[in-house]
């Protein structure tokens, strides 16, 4: 890997474009170089695990709204739509909405954290969908995923979006761009003026996570796959981009991060090196904000420590920056602590999951967040209890570029009514690859088969193991679909405009 220095450079200074941050992801892009087998075996994994929790949310309301608007753009080839037949094409851009809202929809597929955050699975949905219009095979869908999670990660790794209130999906958009680039063989100029107009239009801020949460939450990266597909169209018929969209004078670092003085370092692949940036990403076991994942598993192996939880005193949770600020008490966030609020709002309450979690020694997807869950009077209580604290060594370890270090959990200390306390610690979920049960390929399976139950019928789950597994000879991308009944689909949304007659 090599680590490249990025700033801002007035309009009178010369920045060659083989300089410019854009140019070097789109040159790594664009370079063909073989993906190992172990990342082309995550992909497939992780190609399960968006169809687990895709299929898990066709019903839910963002989820049927979008595949509605969706169907209103049937298109020829097109691409398919989760939970709808094969044979049903839609508009590339559109099916990335769809899929992208349906993946998204429970938070419940994989993550990365480093300077930044994301959920680089979010790739998928655009390129898969591209990757079914224009006829490409299982191959170039696992060297643009390659790519595509190669940028998204090195992005995350060096830029930092949430501490200026940018939300993450501004990482998404140049990824997304950049993995379809290499799915259609584009040359890094293409690639290069596609990644700039997807940063310029998927740049928006964290409202979207903060206060009162709502189902945009799972719009949010639909809409940035639906936006690169669009700009990497756009620029194939010699449109061009805001440029340098990174370093100009009154580009995004310049107004939208540090400022024209800061230095960021991004680290990618020299030329020839492979693509193996999936390999440091990680899925989720639980249906919550990455962060709560090991919180979760410390709260299972608390709960029985703690016995009766009506003679709790108080739970302080001491963790990250990033955790006390964003999902804990240090947002100052009153609907954080709310039994009314949303799930979206609850997915980013780490005082309501650890309760819920305490109680119920585990975390279900949908049980964990029914309102009639959260408006218990008992663990209302126990909820209020909870507080947290930043700690500067949990805030280091999660900055650590030490794999073996890196933490994404906290110090627990949960004192009684009678002045005993009981500490425990945890630093990563059971499911990461350094915890107690790193996931695999059956642990991707057995949570798809989970998550398909009562939704997806038993053959079609078998068809569609079998086509991951045979992933990389694939010349019909169409298998990776996933049917479900039409009476599991849901009720038909109110009307908008796209179905007006």
């Amino acid at each position: 890997m090599k680590t490249h220095s990025v700033r801002t450079y007035k309009s009178a200074e010369k920045l060659a474009r083989e300089d410019q941050l854009a140019w070097k992801m789109a040159a790594m892009a664009a370079e063909t170089v073989p993906v190992e087998a172990d990342v082309a075996d995550m992909i497939g994994n992780r190609i399960i695990d968006n169809a687990s929790v895709a299929v898990a949310s066709v019903a839910r309301r963002p989820v049927a709204s979008a595949r509605a608007q969706t169907m209103a753009h049937p298109y020829s080839p097109g691409a398919t739509v989760f939970g709808l037949p094969s044979d049903k094409r839609f508009s590339p851009e559109w099916a990335a909405w769809a899929n992208g809202v349906a993946v998204r929809e429970l938070d419940y597929h994989d993550t990365f954290l480093a300077a930044d955050y994301s959920h680089p699975g979010d790739n998928i949905p655009p390129v898969l969908a591209v990757a079914q219009h224009v006829g490409r095979n299982g191959q170039d869908l696992i060297r643009a995923l390659a790519a595509a999670y190669e940028i998204q990660v090195d992005l995350v790794k060096g830029i930092c979006l949430h501490e200026h209130k940018i939300d993450h999906i501004a990482h998404l958009g140049p990824s997304a761009a950049g993995g379809i680039g290499a799915l259609l063989n584009l040359p890094a100029e293409t690639i290069y003026q596609a990644i700039q107009q997807a940063l310029h239009v998927t740049t928006t801020t964290r409202q979207s996570r903060k206060g009162e949460i709502s189902s945009w939450k799972a719009y949010a990266p639909a809409f940035a796959g639906k936006m690169a597909i669009e700009a990497v169209d756009r620029v194939m018929r010699g449109e061009g981009a805001p440029s340098p969209a990174y370093e100009g004078e009154d580009g995004f670092i310049a107004w939208l991060l540090s400022g024209p003085k800061a230095e960021y370092q991004v680290p990618l692949p020299e030329k020839g090196e492979p693509k193996r940036a999936i390999m440091d990403t990680y899925t989720k076991e639980h249906s919550a904000e990455y962060q709560s994942q090991a919180l979760i598993d410390l709260a299972r192996r608390m709960g029985p420590k703690v016995g009766d939880f009506a003679k709790v005193k108080s739970i302080v949770i001491h963790t990250s920056h990033h955790t006390h600020y964003v999902i804990g008490t240090g947002a100052n966030d009153p609907q954080k602590m709310d039994p009314k609020a949303s799930r979206e709002t609850l997915d980013h309450s780490i005082m309501y999951i650890f309760a819920v979690a305490l109680q119920d020694g585990g975390w279900h997807h949908e049980r964990s967040y029914a309102p009639e869950r959260a408006q218990r009077p008992d663990t209302v209580a126990l909820w209020h209890k909870i507080s947290t604290l930043e700690d500067p060594e949990w805030t280091r370890r999660y900055h650590s570029r030490d794999p073996k270090e890196k933490a994404f959990g906290g110090r627990v200390v949960v004192t009684m009514e009678d002045g005993s306390t009981i500490t425990d610690e945890l630093a990563v979920a059971d499911a990461h690859p350094l915890g107690a049960r790193p996931f695999a390929r059956p642990q991707y399976i057995a949570k798809f088969r989970t998550l398909a139950e009562g939704i997806v019928a038993p053959a079609e789950q078998d068809r569609f193991l079998e086509a991951v597994e045979t992933l990389a000879k694939l010349s019909d991308l169409s298998a990776l679909n996933v049917t479900v009944e039409a009476s599991k689909l849901g009720a038909p949304r109110p009307t908008g405009i796209f179905d007006w007659k």
